[in-house]
C-alpha cells in the first residue's frame, strides 16, 4: 500500500496524520474533497481518518489530511498534483543509494530511464559474454588446451544448466524480495565468471607453435606427435565449466527480475517499449561479441612474443582471453549502481493501482488466488504457484511457442556463421564477422521493433499473440530461401578428381600422381587456392615444395605447385593459403532471406514475452518468467544446438583425421546443408505456428465488467485492488 506525500517544493504543506483508505457507504450530506471533489471506486465520498467527514469549502490543511480516490481523467490534469508523490506504507525511502549512504546527485539516476540504462549495459555484457565471445573463441580454446569437440560444448551447455538449476528459486523468491539487490549481486557472480574463465590463460605455460615455415609443404617434416599422451591441459576444461556455470547463476536475475523490476516502474503501455530497448541491448551483445572477438583473435595468444606463423594457420590461437578480462572487469563495475537502486522506484506505486486486468482467467476461479497479498511468500506457496501456471493454458502454449523460437535462434546463433562459411567460402573469422553485421540490423531492429508495435497500436494481450503468430507465419513463409544453396568450390580429391572428373562413388582420393612423391598427411589441413580456381587440402597435397617469405593481400603464396595449372609448364603452379573466394551469383537472394527470417524470428520475441507478463496475475510475473526460461532452455535451448549440429553433420564430405580418430567437420556438401536447414526449420516454424494459434484460441480475457473504465486501471481484476487500496493521481511521467 501506499500513501500520497506532498513535495514541498510545489507547495508549502504536508501531510501530518495518516490516512485510511477504507472508502465506506457515505452518509447523507457528505461530501469527500481532496484537491477538488473526487468520489471513490464506487462512487462514496471519501471521510477523513478519524471519522469525520469535510463538507464545504476545502482549505489546504483539509486536502492535506484527506485521502485520495480515483479521480475523473478530467481531474487528472489538476496542476495540484505536481507535488504529489508516493511512498511506501512500510516506511521505506525509496531513494538510490547504499545502505545510509544516499547522497542527492545520485537522485538524478533514481528513474526508470536510469534503472534501464544499467540493466541495457548489464544485458549487453551478458550477450556479448555468453553468446559472443564463448561461440568466437570455442575453437581457438579447443587448440589451446587440447579439448575434444564434445567437451567444448559441456562447456557450452554448464550456462543453460546453471541457469536452469536457480532460475526456480531466483524468479520466485527475487520476484518477491529486492528485485535490484538480486539484479545486483547477479550481475557481479557473472563478472567473477568472466574473470574466472579466462584465468587459464595465466596459469599455464606459453603456448608453443611448431614453426610452419616448411610445414604441409612437399617434402617437408610431415611428422605429428601422434603418439604423446593426451596432455594434461584439457583438464582445466572444469575451470571453463565453472566459469561458465557462475554465468549462468548471475544472468539468471536479469531476464526474469530484471524484465519484470521495469514492467512495476513504467505505464503499462510504456513497458513494451522499455523490455524492447532491455532486450535490444541483449541482442547488440553478441554481434558486438563477435565482432570484437574476431578482432581479438587476430592478436596472438602470447602478446610480445614474435611468431612464424599467420592467422589463417590451424596452429594459430588468438587473444581469446583479452575479452572476458574486459567484460569481467566492467560487469563488476556495473553492479555496484544497480545494487544501489530502491525496492521501488518514487511513484511507481500508481503504475501497480492503475492497470486493467488481462490474466488467463481459470474456470474454478483459482486465478484468484494470486491477487493475495500474502502469496508466494513462502516455500508452502511454491506447488499452489506451479499449479496455477500449469493450469493457464495460453501461458503454457508460450512457453512452447518461446521453446520452439528459442531452438531456431540458438541452432541458427551457432551454426550461422558456419552456414555462411561453407555457402560463400569463407573463413572463420570472416564468417563470424559477417554473421554479426547480419544479426546487429535484423536482430536488434527486430526486438526494438516488435516493442515498438505492441506501444503504438495498444495491443491487448490477445491482439498480441494475433501479432507473434503473423510474425511466424512471415517467417516460416522467409524460410523456403534454403531450398537454393551455393554450390561447393571445386576441391580435388574431396568434390572432384584431380583431373577434374567426377569422385567414384563420392569416396576422398586425395593422393593422385603430382603428389605421390610428398608423403602428405590427411592430419595437416590447411586449404590453399590454386591459381587454376581449384581448392587443394593442403600445399602438400597440392605438390608445392616452396613458400614465398613475401605474402599477397597478407597471405603467404605457395610456388612450384606440381598439381596446379596442368597445361602450363612443369613447376610454373602457384597456390595462396586459404580458400577460393566464391563468385555465388545467389549469394545477394540468399543473405536478404536470411535477413528477413532473423527479422521477424526477433520481432516476435518482446511480443510474446509482453503476452506473457499479461496473462498471468501479477504477483506470478517474476515467477512465471522463471519457469518459461526453464522451459525454453530445456525444450529450446539446450537441444537446439545438438539438433541443428545433428542434422548439419549429415552433410560432411572431409571430417578430420585426428590420429585415426575423427573430428570435426572440414568441408560441407552446400546442397545437403541447405536442404537439412530448410528441414528443421520447417519443423520448428510451423511448431511456433501451431502453439500461437492454440494461444490465441484458448485464451481467456476478464471479463469488461470486472475492469474499470479507464485505460490506466488496474493489471488484475477488480477484486487484486483491495478496497483499502485507492487508485492515485497520476504523476508526470518518468
Amino acid at each position: 500500500m501506499a500513501m500520497p506525500q506532498n513535495s514541498t517544493r510545489e507547495n508549502g504543506f504536508c501531510f501530518t496524520q495518516p490516512l485510511d483508505f477504507s472508502c465506506p457507504s457515505p452518509r447523507p450530506g457528505e461530501a469527500g474533497r481532496a484537491f477538488g471533489a473526487v468520489s471513490g471506486r464506487d462512487g462514496c465520498s471519501t471521510p477523513l481518518s478519524n471519522g469525520i467527514t469535510s463538507s464545504g469549502a476545502p482549505s489546504p490543511s483539509d486536502s492535506c489530511a484527506q485521502p485520495l480516490c480515483t479521480p475523473t481523467p478530467a481531474e487528472e490534469e489538476t496542476p495540484f498534483q505536481e507535488g504529489i508523490k508516493y511512498v511506501s506504507a512500510e516506511g521505506e525511502e525509496p531513494a538510490c543509494g547504499w545502505g545510509g549512504f544516499t547522497p542527492g546527485c545520485l537522485q538524478l539516476c533514481n528513474t526508470s530511464k536510469g534503472v534501464l540504462f544499467f540493466l541495457c549495459v548489464a544485458s549487453f555484457l551478458q550477450g556479448m559474454t555468453v553468446n559472443g565471445f564463448i561461440n568466437t573463441v570455442i575453437t581457438s580454446i579447443e587448440r589451446r588446451f587440447d579439448l575434444r569437440s564434445y567437451q567444448s560444448g559441456l562447456i557450452a551447455s554448464s550456462y543453460d544448466i546453471a541457469a536452469c538449476v536457480c532460475l526456480t528459486f531466483v524468479s520466485y523468491f527475487g520476484g518477491n524480495g529486492h528485485k535490484p539487490r538480486w539484479l545486483g549481486w547477479g550481475v557481479l557472480v557473472m563478472g567473477l565468471g568472466s574473470l574466472l574463465f579466462a584465468l587459464p590463460h595465466f596459469t599455464t605455460g606459453h603456448y608453443e607453435a611448431r614453426s610452419a615455415a616448411q610445414v604441409g609443404v612437399c617434402g617437408g617434416n610431415q611428422s605429428l606427435p601422434c603418439s604423446q599422451a593426451a596432455s594434461s591441459l584439457s583438464g582445466y576444461r572444469f575451470v571453463f565449466m565453472l566459469g561458465q556455470f557462475l554465468h549462468g547463476m548471475g544472468a539468471t536475475p536479469l531476464y526474469t527480475l530484471g524484465v519484470t523490476y521495469l514492467d512495476e516502474n513504467v505505464k503499462t503501455s510504456y513497458s513494451p517499449v522499455y523490455i524492447a530497448v532491455f532486450y535490444t541491448a541483449a541482442i547488440l551483445g553478441p554481434a558486438a561479441g563477435y565482432l570484437v572477438g574476431g578482432m581479438f583473435l587476430n592478436i596472438y595468444t602470447e602478446i610480445g612474443r614474435e611468431i612464424d606463423i599467420a592467422p589463417e594457420n590451424t596452429l594459430w590461437v588468438g587473444a581469446w582471453w583479452i575479452g572476458f578480462l574486459g567484460a569481467g572487469a566492467a560487469s563488476l563495475l556495473i553492479s555496484i549502481p544497480i545494487l544501489g537502486y530502491p525496492q521501488r522506484l518514487p511513484g511507481s506505486q500508481r503504475y501497480i493501482v492503475m492497470r486493467v486486468s488481462e490474466a488467463h482467467q481459470l474456470k474454478d476461479g483459482s486465478h484468484k488466488k494470486a491477487s493475495d497479498p500474502d502469496f508466494g511468500k513462502t516455500v508452502k506457496d511454491l506447488p499452489r504457484s506451479v499449479l496455477l501456471l500449469l493450469k493457464n493454458p495460453t501461458f503454457i502454449f508460450l512457453c512452447l511457442a518461446g521453446a520452439t523460437e528459442a531452438t531456431l535462434i540458438a541452432g541458427m546463433s551457432t551454426f550461422g556463421p558456419k552456414f555462411l562459411e561453407s555457402q560463400f567460402s569463407l573463413s572463420a573469422s570472416e564468417a563470424a564477422t559477417f554473421f554479426g553485421y547480419l544479426v546487429v540490423p535484423a536482430g536488434g531492429g527486430g526486438t526494438f521493433l516488435g516493442g515498438f508495435l505492441v506501444n503504438k497500436f495498444k495491443l491487448r494481450c490477445s491482439g498480441i499473440i494475433k501479432l507473434c503468430l503473423l510474425c511466424t507465419v512471415s517467417s516460416l513463409l522467409a524460410i523456403f530461401i534454403f531450398f537454393i544453396h551455393c554450390p561447393n568450390m571445386p576441391m580435388a580429391g574431396v568434390t572432384q578428381m584431380y583431373n577434374g572428373s567426377a569422385l567414384p562413388g563420392g569416396h576422398l582420393n586425395l593422393t593422385a600422381a603430382c603428389n605421390a612423391e610428398c608423403g602428405c598427411l590427411q592430419e595437416t589441413y590447411s586449404p590453399v587456392c590454386g591459381t587454376d580456381g581449384i581448392m587443394y587440402y593442403s600445399p602438400c597435397h597440392a605438390g608445392c615444395k616452396s613458400v614465398s617469405e613475401n605474402l599477397r593481400r597478407g597471405k603467404k603464396v605457395y610456388h612450384e605447385c606440381s598439381c596446379v595449372d596442368k597445361a602450363l609448364l612443369p613447376g610454373s603452379g602457384k597456390a595462396e593459403a586459404g580458400k577460393c573466394t566464391s563468385s555465388c551469383a545467389k549469394k545477394p537472394l540468399l543473405l536478404c532471406f536470411m535477413f528477413v527470417v532473423i527479422l521477424f524470428t526477433f520481432l516476435s520475441s518482446i511480443p510474446a514475452l509482453t503476452a506473457t507478463l499479461r496473462c498471468v496475475s501479477d504477483r506470478q510475473r517474476s515467477f512465471a518468467l522463471g519457469i518459461q526460461w526453464i522451459v525454453v532452455r530445456t525444450l529450446g535451448g539446450i537441444p537446439g544446438p545438438i539438433a541443428f549440429g545433428s542434422m548439419i553433420d549429415k552433410s560432411c564430405l572431409l571430417w578430420q583425421d585426428q590420429c585415426g580418430e575423427q573430428g570435426s567437420c572440414y568441408v560441407y556438401q552446400n546442397s545437403a546443408m541447405s536442404r537439412y536447414t530448410l528441414v528443421a526449420g520447417l519443423v520448428y516454424k510451423v511448431l511456433g505456428t501451431t502453439f500461437f494459434v492454440v494461444a490465441c484460441l484458448l485464451y481467456k480475457p476478464p471479463p469488461p465488467e470486472s475492469s474499470p473504465g479507464s485505460s490506466n486501471a488496474s493489471e488484475n481484476d477488480t477484486s487484486d485492488l483491495q478496497e483499502h487500496k485507492p487508485s492515485l493521481p497520476a504523476e508526470g511521467d518518468l
